[in-house]
């Protein structure tokens, strides 16, 4: 059979790995993460997108009915129907734990830009596979759900594109292979976004994972991480890390002469790692952070995409003014790096830590982390956007489209 291959020649100028090493250097150890002050300091220096505090606190009792109501824990990362799950009680030398991780970790390094020219039309890119794990039921995923569709429909197929030690080689794996994996549903017009980025980042970070520190996996990743710190690593540490090993996880800028951290892809890996495997009993010590002080994960913020600030919005939590409303509405392309850019990413950032901060401060007994707030209001966003609920008894602002922005980083 003949795979056709996508043009090999990268039009965009977002990923360069020689670039990203030279510019953006492992950074120095944060004992507190670095995106909140980074967050503040955008929002700050760019004036353009503004958070309506007023709506921080309507909303934060809306997400606190729906969260409790709807029992939104750790554990419901494991009732995605498109999710790899490890067997309970955890085992390392289980295969499923093995394999579950570096999907997960594979996931994580290429879960950016899904945004489609052609939104909303039948023929945008999309990936044909079953509605679930055992379904018979075919449907077409798009956006973020193209990438686990193709990655779990080709480990359905046989081929072992999650295994670090296959896809990080071109003699096992050549290109034309990678693009069989995320070949498109037959009515798709449009490929892949940015397909060589990807290529090239499923490389890059493979063959860091192959290294000796690290024995080809993400669970040896991981357990060269808990020897460095004795067992006590928590999840901000494992982000830390992450950015070190790994250039194109660097989600840093340059700011006003200041490096400003958003960590979008580092974190969601580490929150992903941390909810996949979280104990069924919430006292029991989580198996991947097994230290006094456990994952600590609410020092993660929450993922700067282009999908949440899409859903602050509506809730009128975001406001825009009206020119970057004009560039929404009109699919302008927003700069990787601009101001504008920067500006709902940072707002998005500091807007969760002010929900989370109004839970506290209302004595809520949910467990509010920044990570568990994104969680929903990403699936919230999800379920709007696809028509499968409507959000009533809190006043909302005409849904806009999501920023349009080509970038490895989100």
């Amino acid at each position: 059979m003949m795979l056709s291959m996508p043009d090999t020649t990268s039009s965009s100028p977002v990923f360069d790995e020689k670039h990203i090493q030279e510019s953006s250097p492992p950074s120095k150890t944060h004992a507190i993460n670095p995106v909140v002050s980074s967050a503040e300091f955008v929002l700050e220096q760019t004036n353009i997108v503004e958070i309506n505090n007023d709506a921080v606190k309507k909303a934060t009792q809306y997400i606190l009915q729906k969260v409790t109501s709807e029992s939104y824990t750790p554990r419901t990362w494991r009732t995605h129907p498109l999710h790899i799950c490890p067997l309970e009680p955890y085992d390392p030398d289980d295969i499923l734990t093995d394999a579950c991780l570096n999907w997960i970790f594979l996931i994580s390094s290429l879960n950016f830009s899904f945004w489609s020219e052609k939104e909303g039309k039948p023929d945008r890119y999309g990936v044909e596979w079953r509605t679930s794990w055992g379904s018979e039921t075919i449907t077409v995923h798009t956006g973020y759900w193209s990438l686990v569709a193709a990655l779990n429909r080709a480990v359905e197929e046989g081929i072992p594109i999650i295994d670090p030690k296959f896809y990080s080689s071109e003699t096992l794996c050549p290109d034309s292979l990678i693009a069989h994996v995320f070949r498109a549903a037959p009515q798709s017009a449009e490929s892949m976004p940015m397909f060589n980025e990807r290529l090239a980042i499923m490389r890059e970070v493979g063959a860091i994972l192959c290294n000796d520190d690290f024995g080809g996996s993400y669970l040896g990743f991981l357990q060269a991480f808990q020897r460095r710190h004795e067992n006590q690593g928590t999840a901000l540490d494992l982000v830390q890390y992450v950015t070190d090993t790994f250039p194109s996880f660097r989600d840093e800028r340059m700011l006003n002469g200041r490096r400003v951290y958003f960590w979008k892809r580092p974190q969601i890996l580490v929150a992903e790692t941390w909810a996949s495997f979280y104990p069924e009993n919430p006292h029991t010590p989580h198996p991947l952070f097994p230290g006094h002080s456990g994952a600590c994960i609410s020092a993660l913020t929450m993922f700067a995409d282009y999908r949440v600030p899409q859903i602050l919005h509506h809730l009128r939590i975001l406001t825009y003014p009206p020119s970057l409303k004009h560039k929404l509405r009109t699919g302008t392309h927003l700069g990787a790096g601009s101001r504008e850019e920067m500006s709902l990413r940072a707002a998005s950032i500091v807007a969760v830590e002010r929900i989370r901060s109004e839970m506290l401060n209302c004595g809520s007994n949910w467990e509010a982390s920044c990570v568990l707030i994104d969680f929903y209001l990403w699936d919230l966003a999800k379920k709007l956007h696809g028509g499968e609920v409507c959000i009533e008894g809190i006043e909302t602002d005409d849904a806009l489209p999501v920023h349009r922005t080509r970038s490895i980083w989100y």
